[in-house]
């Protein structure tokens, strides 16, 4: 399901080069590994996985970032947090089903200021990827 809006808001730098591969190279956070659309290669970004009433969700913060297209392709990835990892399949929501997931997101994720920065310039439900997965 793709959403209405395109928008996408590319992160800089110091996320890309310094942030992000320190996260994922001390197992902060989970990483998602997702097949690209083109050349097949695993991609990997760092990602908060949101469990509400027991389903498991990926949000996209950024808006229609690579991973999301990616995800859309291959239909599902395979999740890591240290060396445990879990192949998923993914089921992108409807517009009209994401309010409520992004509300429990951003209760959960919205007090990390690169967060609350995303959703302050996107605001609109539609222009967030939400997708339920399940190994």
């Amino acid at each position: 399901m793709r959403s209405d809006h395109t928008s996408y808001l590319r992160p800089g730098p110091l996320f890309t080069r310094v942030l992000n591969p320190l996260m994922i190279r001390t197992g902060a956070v989970t990483t998602l590994a997702v097949r690209g659309r083109t050349s097949g290669a695993w991609r990997t970004t760092p990602v908060q996985v949101l469990k509400l009433r027991g389903v498991r969700y990926l949000v996209s913060p950024r808006g229609e970032s690579q991973w999301v297209r990616n995800l859309r392709a291959a239909g599902g990835g395979r999740l890591q947090r240290r060396s445990h990892a879990v192949d998923f399949v993914a089921l992108e929501l409807a517009p009209s089903e994401r309010p409520p997931v992004i509300r429990a997101y951003l209760l959960r994720y919205g007090w990390f200021p690169p967060v609350w920065a995303q959703f302050k310039a996107l605001p609109e439900p539609s222009q967030h990827p939400v997708f339920r997965i399940t190994p």
